[in-house]
């Protein structure tokens, strides 16, 4: 993996962190695990019976980007959607919690999205999704359009985080940009496919390659990326990195040298909510005045160590750093054999 930015660099980049402030709009959720235990089947249908022995709330989407943004040291203000229910008064009290500002969040007319997982042995039994997934409109739309204004306002960096719940909607996307750009701040992007060609003006835009590959209705071959000069056109982005699971990632930018960053994991055992830990590392050092590069180098240390944990797990800058010291060791002791 590339070793170009030094400890000292790293370091300073993440003290900076307390004193930068990140908006991030989209798609907020709450996962709900109940954890029990499976002795019988049921007599009404063939199905297990799970006796619940824990039940546990965590943030999800863009409530966990929130929460590693926080977890990084940075300010965060988030903009997104809750029901007026006990999910959406769940979530604002787990925000609270963190000291995330939950001054932006915009009460609707529909459910707080809701993912409950059911956990029996180890082995999740089913999910059980409550959400409303259209587009947002009318009214809630132009309450989400000031509250996404007042939060850039105050902001270091712009994180766009879509799971096509229906925050992101043309107009909101477009609103956030032109206030991030107007202002000169950083603005990542973690998109889904209903608005893909919409974020155009982004410094990273950060997709899996299933999801480019879905959204241009073509492979993409990485052993010769300099052939996506095409997929920026579309884009119009400063930046793509593609998040290639256990190959790391590769940061191919509009213009300059494609970079590939090796994985750092040393034990996956849970890739759920790497993304997001990624995409807030990556907000937040650039914020703090990193590159593309350098936001992506310590994003990849931080997914590294996301991986190692279960479930939607945060990330502290001193982890980052002890994962670069293993790293540095490794290498010296590589090279001395």
């Amino acid at each position: 993996m590339p070793q170009f930015v030094s400890r000292e660099r790293i370091a300073a980049l993440l003290d900076s962190a307390s004193q930068r402030r990140v908006a991030v709009v989209g798609d907020a959720m709450l996962d709900v695990y109940l954890h029990g235990d499976v002795d019988r089947i049921s007599p009404e249908a063939p199905v297990p019976v799970v006796r619940v022995r824990e039940r546990r709330h965590a943030l999800g989407g863009a409530g966990n980007v929130a929460q590693n943004v926080r977890a990084v040291g940075a300010h965060c203000r988030l903009v997104a959607a809750v029901g007026d229910d006990m999910g959406g008064a769940r979530l604002r009290s787990m925000l609270q919690e963190i000291e995330a500002s939950v001054e932006s969040l915009v009460t609707v007319d529909r459910p707080t999205t809701t993912k409950t997982r059911i956990v029996a042995r180890s082995q999740q039994v089913v999910r059980v999704d409550e959400e409303e997934d259209a587009d947002l409109g009318g009214g809630e739309v132009e309450r989400l359009l000031e509250a996404v204004v007042q939060a850039v306002a105050s902001a270091d960096a712009l994180v766009l985080e879509d799971y096509n719940k229906g925050v992101l909607v043309p107009r909101v996307i477009a609103s956030a940009i032109q206030a991030a750009r107007a202002k000169g701040i950083p603005i990542v992007v973690d998109p889904k496919y209903r608005n893909f060609f919409l974020y155009r003006g982004a410094t990273i835009f950060k997709p899996n390659r299933r999801e480019l590959e879905a959204a241009l209705g073509a492979a993409v071959d990485l052993e010769h990326p300099k052939a996506l000069p095409a997929t920026f056109e579309r884009l119009g982005v400063d930046n793509l990195l593609l998040t290639l699971g256990e190959r790391g990632m590769m940061l191919i930018p509009s213009h300059g040298e494609i970079m590939h960053v090796a994985t750092t994991a040393r034990e996956v055992y849970d890739v759920v909510g790497a993304g997001d830990t990624v995409t807030a590392y990556l907000a937040v050092i650039l914020a703090s005045g990193g590159s593309p590069a350098e936001a992506a180098v310590i994003a990849n240390y931080a997914a590294g160590i996301e991986v190692g944990k279960l479930g939607a797990a945060t990330v502290s800058p001193q982890e980052v750093l002890d994962a670069f010291d293993a790293a540095s060791a490794e290498a010296i002791d590589a090279g001395t054999r």
